[in-house]
Formats: C-alpha cells, structure tokens, sequence
C-alpha cells in the first residue's frame, strides 16, 4: 500500500491513494498520546488535573501546533538565560560594584567578585559569608587554599555563567571537582552532574548524583529539571534508578 506520508514516490491525495501505512499511524498515534501525556503531568504540577487536558490534541495538526508553541517558549527561556548569563558575567569581568575578593591558594593577584551572587550560587560560601568571621567590610577577602589563579578564574566562569567549555573542564577537572563538590547546591547539581558525565569524571559524577538523590524534591519540581530532562534523558534514568535504590535502602533499614 502507497502511503502519503513515508513514501519516495509522488501520490496524488485522492481517495483511494490518501492512506498512510501503519508504521506511520502508529507512530502519529504514539506522538498524540505522548503529548497528552505531557499536557496532562504538567496539569498535574499545578494542580488542576482532569482524566482529559483541555487542550488535548487530537490531530498532527494539534501537534504540529502544540511544537510550535513549545518552540516559541523555548526561544524565550534561552533569551532570558543567555541576558542574565551575560549580564552576571559581564559585571564580572569588568568589576561592576563588586564587594569581596577572592585569594587562589598560591598567593596570586586576587578577583574582585560579588557576595550575593556568590552566596546565591554556592552554599558553602553562603556559610562562609553568613560566618562571625566573615562579616567584614566590603572588599574584604576569602582564600581558596585549593586552587590556583587560573582554576578559581574558571570555578568563578562556572558560577555566574552556570557553564563551563569542555576544555576548560578538562584542564582543571580535579581542581574544580574539589571545588564542585563543596559548592554543590540544588540550583546547579544537573549542570555538575551534566558536565560530570560529558568528561567521563565518574568521582564528580556520582558526587552530583548523590545529591540530586537526597535533593530530590527540590531539584526535580524545578524549571532547571525540564530542560535537563529533554537534553539527558540517559542521566535522568540514572538519578531515577538511584533514587529508587535510595528509597529500598531506607525501606530496608526500617
């Protein structure tokens, strides 16, 4: 049977030559019905969840649409992530107000940086900056005995930018896998888990995932999380394994 949509030969759509194999419908099918399924999770999350989304899609034309939308909204979130990615790191670069400086461990020239981005991003310096023996007056310093000028410079990328390139990664892995897992907090645990598993750095990696699994509540509800998904689907089996040996073990020790 001639289908109109997967074959290489031209077709006339009129009957009887307007047909699809089943391939194709079956595939058509699966793609409705994931998307319902998704429509209806995310009614789910907020609450409002009814056995049939209100707007359920019923035809390729509803999905065609549906991806359009998602596509639209995507756009959107790259922009506004890529402003503050920019915005964040250009005050970096060019020492817009910043209120604290940061010391490498090998006594090299210090980097001016921020408190509230810092304590944003990263738990331990939160505790460091929130500590008696650091409420002091701005401009005061922190050394980080454990790096050198060049890592802290990266580690400093990685924080305010929420990325880091692959070679940069690469180069200071051990350095900042040390800084990484004293900084891991539920805003940026996927992106150490991600890069952790880009560079093949298994001690990181499980690191992050470890986390991620006692975090699991906070990191999985986030925005970050459906994103990350899309993108690592692989790495989102694993944390759901882990997760569930999690819960055996506290199942077991009871």
């Amino acid at each position: 049977m001639d289908c109109v949509v997967c074959t290489s030969m031209p077709v006339i759509l009129r009957p009887p030559r307007n047909t699809i194999c089943g391939a194709c419908y079956e595939g058509a099918r699966g793609i409705i019905n994931l998307i319902n399924k998704l429509q209806t999770e995310k009614q789910t999350e907020k609450g409002t969840d009814h056995h049939t989304p209100s707007n359920s899609c019923k035809t390729l034309v509803d999905v065609s649409r549906w991806v359009s939308d998602r596509k639209d909204t995507e756009d959107v979130l790259k922009e506004e992530v890529s402003f503050l990615r920019a915005g964040f790191f250009t005050a970096l670069q060019d020492q817009i107000h910043t209120d604290i400086q940061l010391q490498p461990g090998n006594n090299g020239l210090s980097v001016p940086a921020h408190r509230a981005l810092l304590a944003t991003r990263s738990q331990i310096f939160k505790n460091m900056l929130d500590s008696d023996e650091c409420k002091a007056p701005p401009m005061d310093t922190i050394t980080l005995s454990e790096l050198n000028f060049e890592e802290l410079e990266c580690l400093l990328e990685f924080l305010y930018t929420g990325s880091l390139a692959k070679e940069k990664v690469e180069k200071h892995v051990y350095a900042l896998s040390v800084a990484a897992d004293k900084s891991l907090n539920s805003s940026n645990a996927l992106d150490v888990l991600e890069i952790s598993d880009i560079c093949s750095y298994i001690s990181l990696k499980e690191t992050a995932l470890n986390f991620i699994v006692k975090n699991m509540e906070d990191i999985a509800f986030s925005v970050r999380y459906d994103e990350f998904a899309l993108k690592n689907p692989h790495l989102c089996v694993q944390i759901t394994r882990a997760s569930l040996m999690e819960a055996k073990k506290k199942i077991i020790s009871l």
